[in-house]
């Protein structure tokens, strides 16, 4: 009688990862690798009611999979399930003689531990973009098997149903980051020099002036006088009021004389406003960062300790807020930026930054210069914000830069400025989310458990 031998196939990328720590990254990574052509199998997506858990995850890993990827931090290298796969998986690396049986998905700086300590990983800190980019070519490199007919899973609409919040058919209010600007200058003025003039010093007035002016062709657009022009640029020549502009208009039709494209009158003004909003916050001694394509102004340690409160709100329904604390060794520092828009009404959109600074002692030290390292950071210590803490921490922002004023005055020149909303637009949502209102309405972080899981690094 002739024994009948029984191949299995493998042809399954085996995703090894915490629940619920790795769930957002999985269902971010799973089906990008199944667009690709790939198998995959990850809990998360892949157990149907009724399954029998630990057997058909241990059955899939020593059976059917050609490699398994595992998700690195050391909050998830920690668990006993993902211990436990990497046993089976290092012995699956003698049993195929495959010694890269084994792709290290870096997700945070994580301590080495025996079996995986010198495998090199593949870098998702900073970009999953990047990261999927290199781990596709790793793939490709050792030749995974994939499908030119790609399939997707579809489980992946019924587990999103299953999380889904539950809406109900009745409006809600809403707090928006806009705000509304309540005035502007009716007038800006074109000026022209009146006699020959070094163009690089104008130039350079123009930047370092008091306020903000726009060059444009032989002369400057500015909100300012003609007597506070003579002054401001008195070591450039002289100057004359060539053209007055209604500023509505302007930035609706732009200009004839001179020759000013309506969107181009546009981007000038927005530009101009966003000068003077950032003098606003440098005479306010926020702490000023260079983001990626953006200023970020932060409150600093000169205007308050950690751990102060902020109140705000109206006065019957007070609140507070922090604005600086300390979270894993690493001071947060909390500011905006901020960009204004006309459509489809005047307004100042309001993007909510935090920045994180060394702790030395009780006392911030230096602010990190290396990008990736904020962005780590933001990951690890923000994600356990709730929607309210991020809301109440705008609220005491501009609390405190409105010295409990109605508006915010930006100032154009000595005689114009902008006048925008201390608070923001609220809108009405149509339905309303059913969500538990879990958080006090003046809780704030008792401590790091509700921060998120934070790890300090290893070469930190």
């Amino acid at each position: 009688m002739t024994k009948i031998v029984e191949t299995v196939t493998r042809n399954i990328i085996f995703i090894s990862k915490a629940t619920p720590g790795d769930d957002e990254f999985v269902l971010w990574l799973a089906p990008r690798l199944e667009a690709a052509g790939y198998i995959v199998f990850a809990d998360v997506l892949s157990l149907e009611p009724g399954d029998r858990w630990r057997k058909q995850v241990t059955g899939t890993l020593q059976n059917k999979a050609i490699k398994m990827l595992l998700c690195c931090r050391d909050s998830s290298l920690d668990k006993d399930g993902v211990q436990e796969e990497i046993g089976i998986a290092l012995d699956l690396v003698k049993e195929l003689d495959d010694p890269r049986f084994i792709i290290p998905l870096r997700l945070e700086n994580f301590k080495k531990i025996f079996g995986i300590g010198e495998l090199q990983w593949i870098n998702f800190v900073g970009s999953w973009a990047n990261g999927l980019h290199e781990l596709l070519e790793t793939l490709e490199t050792q030749g995974v098997p994939c499908s030119t007919i790609p399939v997707i899973n579809r489980d992946w609409e019924s587990y999103r149903n299953r999380l889904a919040i539950k809406v109900e058919d009745a409006p809600e209010v809403l707090t928006s980051n806009w705000l509304r600007i309540a005035s502007i200058p009716d007038i800006i003025r074109y000026f022209q020099p009146t006699g020959s003039i070094n163009h690089a010093l104008m130039e350079n007035a123009c930047r370092q002036g008091p306020f903000p002016s726009a060059i444009h062709l032989r002369g400057f657009f500015s909100f300012m006088s003609l007597d506070e022009v003579q002054r401001a640029f008195a070591n450039v020549g002289r100057f004359e009021v060539h053209s007055e502009h209604k500023l509505l208009e302007f930035i609706a039709v732009g200009s004839t004389a001179p020759t000013m494209h309506p969107r181009e009158a546009q981007n000038m003004i927005t530009s101009m406003f966003r000068q003077s909003w950032e003098s606003f916050c440098r005479s306010r001694g926020l702490y000023e960062y260079a983001f990626s394509q953006q200023l970020g102004f932060h409150v600093s340690e000169n205007q308050m300790p950690l751990k102060k409160r902020i109140s705000w709100g109206k006065q019957d329904q007070r609140r507070n807020s922090m604005l600086r604390n300390s979270a894993g060794g690493k001071v947060w520092q909390y500011g905006v930026s901020a960009n204004s828009s006309f459509w489809p009404f005047p307004h100042f959109k309001i993007k909510s930054r935090v920045l994180f600074a060394e702790l030395v002692g009780k006392t911030t030290g230096k602010v990190f210069d290396d990008p990736d390292q904020q962005h780590r950071l933001r990951r690890s210590i923000c994600k356990g914000w709730r929607n309210k803490a991020w809301h109440g921490r705008l609220m005491a922002f501009l609390e405190l830069l409105s010295e409990e004023s109605q508006y915010i005055e930006l100032l154009l020149s000595g005689s114009a400025s902008i006048k925008i909303d201390a608070t923001p637009l609220l809108v009405t949502s149509p339905v309303t989310t059913i969500l538990a209102d879990v958080m006090a309405d003046d809780a704030e972080e008792q401590d790091l458990t509700t921060l998120g899981n934070f790890h300090l690094e290893e070469n930190e």
